[in-house]
């Protein structure tokens, strides 16, 4: 329950701050969470992004000071911080559909986006099988890509990257470096707000790393749960675990890596786990 007051907690900072320029890890900080985390939850929760949210928020509150007889567009740009009246035309148009100079004029239509807030809703429709385990810290090696700090933005980064790893013979490399009690490829995605977040696909090894990097997975306990299927079946798992699990478990996240373990390499039936870094809440303490 608690991180869920920090997460409207942090909504509300967004609000008084709409003005400035919102720092992801600030809100992040006030979450509770890394900013990585933070952006995940939302997403999940919200069903946008962070970013898009807030762009919403902008181009809503412009819309009703545009509505004034003496708003300038130049201005109101400036106070949403858009430096130039092109940039924030494009910004409203997206939104609103119309160009800002529109509003002057009777009957024209735009939308409005109310701020969030977070409520616990128990859905519980499907079961999800997990396990709690703590880990001491282990090394993995493989290739790895640098991440955006906004999240949206990688979406694509990771998908070409797993393609590239196929196309390019990677997978059997970093198959037959696996030596260790962790099974089974892993994507990891390393993003610690202290260092250039990085996602890795990689294998649990003590091999010399040769043409690969390396990296040490601090010790950690995790949520484990297992699932099956396609691509979409691992997000669609990752959102439940997010909306459905995480409020009630009694758990939140915790400062280390998300680990997706890919146990069978068919990309269509695949059997994998993921694992969700966490800690005890401070209501369960």
């Amino acid at each position: 329950m608690e991180w869920i007051e920090g997460l409207n907690a942090a909504l509300r900072y967004m609000e008084e701050h709409l003005t400035d320029e919102i720092d992801m890890e600030e809100l992040a900080k006030i979450a509770g969470c890394s900013s990585y985390h933070f952006q995940r939850m939302f997403t999940y929760m919200a069903g946008l992004p962070l970013s898009e949210y807030i762009r919403r928020r902008k181009m809503s509150l412009a819309a009703v000071e545009l509505q004034s007889a003496n708003a300038k567009i130049i201005d109101i740009a400036m106070k949403y911080g858009y430096s130039s009246p092109t940039a924030f035309n494009r910004a409203f148009q997206s939104i609103h559909g119309v160009a800002p100079s529109m509003l002057k004029k009777e009957g024209v239509s735009m939308k409005a986006f109310p701020p969030l807030t977070f409520k616990i809703t128990i859905k519980g429709v499907e079961q999800m099988n997990y396990r709690i385990e703590t880990k001491e810290a282990f090394r993995i090696v493989g290739v790895s890509q640098p991440l955006h700090k906004e999240i949206e933005k990688n979406f694509e980064i990771v998908p070409a990257m797993w393609q590239n790893a196929v196309m390019n013979g990677v997978l059997p490399g970093l198959a037959g470096m696996m030596n260790t009690e962790i099974k089974g490829l892993l994507g990891v995605s390393a993003c610690n707000d202290e260092q250039q977040w990085k996602y890795f696909i990689a294998v649990a090894s003590t091999a010399p790393e040769g043409q690969f990097e390396e990296y040490m997975v601090p010790s950690a306990t995790w949520a484990i749960f297992e699932g099956a299927g396609d691509n979409r079946s691992i997000q669609e798992l990752e959102q439940r675990i997010v909306t459905e699990w995480l409020p009630t478990s009694g758990y939140e996240y915790a400062n280390a890596p998300d680990i997706e373990v890919y146990l069978n390499p068919d990309p269509q039936n695949a059997k994998y786990e993921v694992w969700i870094p966490v800690k005890p809440s401070a209501a369960a303490k």
